[in-house]
Order: structure tokens, then C-alpha cells, then sequence
């Protein structure tokens, strides 16, 4: 089989594993496809080959190797904007249940689970695990109530998300208030 076969089955390798390949894994890979044995010296040329390739300057991506194997990442000059596209992404994932837990809980925080499940009137387990996943609120302690729950805040990553510097800059509430949502008659 000549080189330059295998080159290609082993970027495509690489390319297509969610996370580091050892050469272990190529060789088995290899091995299973192309019914024959795989010297390890011409996967380690291969290697090189495909790491000198992406090396360029036209290639956004480089091979890395870490973990004691093989991945494509991106090559820093371009981390802010994958990481503007993740940080987009992950706001459209937000749920409406998600977003009214986290505004419950930037508004009252610090704030037990049960406090925000009063006010929404709902089980939130879901949406408080969702916002600690996506480290939008963090744990702030426990409460010095029987039982001592945990306390939720916001986090720093919320500040980023949301672009605050403070607390204090969210919008009051009575400024996102419609006429339109109030129930029964303004007595003044």
C-alpha cells in the first residue's frame, strides 16, 4: 500500500475521533481494514507528515498531540472566534424554563432551590443542573435554615455572558414591566 494511503485513512482518523487517537488505535484501525500489519515507524511518518502539513499557514486547524495520542484543534490565532461561536450556541440552548430560573435567581440570589420553585410554582431540578452544567450559577453555600440548602448565585460567567460588570446593572424590574401583563385595575 503506498504511503500516501495511509496518510489519508489516518487524517481521516483523527478527523473523524471526538477526542486523542493513540497510535495504538490507528494501527488497530489499520490493521482491521487493510487485513495486514502496519509497521508503527510508518504511522509515526504519517504523523509527521500530517502535523507538517497542517503546520501552514492556509490550515486554521493543527495536529496536536496530547493524552499520548492525535487530535485536531484549532490553532490559537482563531480561539476567540470558535469561542464566540460557543458562546452563541450555548446561549440559543438555553431553555424558557432556564431562563426564568436564572432570572429568579439574579434577582434574589442568593436563593435556595425550594425559593425559586415557589415562585415559579414548578419543579426546577432540571433547569438548576442545566445552569450549573453551563456554569452560568454557581453554588454559594447553604443556608442557615433547618436543613441548610444550598444557596444558588449567579457566577462570573453569567456577568461575561451577559455582558455586566456588576449586579446592580441588570434592568429593574419595574423598567421591563408592561401595562400589558398587570392583572386587574392601577389604584393609585
Amino acid at each position: 500500500m503506498p504511503q500516501i494511503n495511509i496518510t489519508r485513512h489516518i487524517e481521516a482518523l483523527i478527523f473523524s475521533s471526538v477526542q486523542s487517537i493513540t497510535v495504538q488505535e490507528i494501527l488497530l484501525a489499520l490493521n482491521a481494514v487493510f487485513e495486514t500489519e502496519h509497521i508503527e515507524q510508518q504511522v509515526f511518518e504519517s504523523l509527521d507528515h500530517i502535523q507538517e502539513k497542517y503546520n501552514h499557514e492556509d490550515f486554521a486547524i493543527e495536529l496536536v498531540n496530547l493524552n499520548k495520542g492525535y487530535q485536531f484543534l484549532t490553532k490559537k490565532d482563531y480561539h476567540e472566534t470558535v469561542n464566540q461561536l460557543q458562546l452563541h450556541r450555548s446561549k440559543k440552548k438555553l431553555s424558557q424554563a432556564a431562563m426564568e430560573t436564572l432570572a429568579i435567581i439574579a434577582y434574589r440570589q442568593p436563593i435556595t432551590k425550594l425559593e425559586i420553585e415557589q415562585i415559579r410554582g414548578v419543579n426546577s431540578d432540571y433547569s438548576v443542573q442545566r445552569l450549573l452544567e453551563k456554569e452560568l450559577i454557581s453554588i454559594d453555600g447553604k443556608a442557615e435554615t433547618p436543613g441548610r440548602p444550598i444557596l444558588y448565585s449567579t457566577s462570573g460567567i453569567f456577568m461575561d455572558y451577559f455582558g455586566l460588570n456588576h449586579i446592580n446593572q441588570l434592568p429593574q424590574l419595574k423598567d421591563i414591566a408592561k401595562e400589558e401583563n398587570t392583572v386587574g385595575e392601577n389604584v393609585d
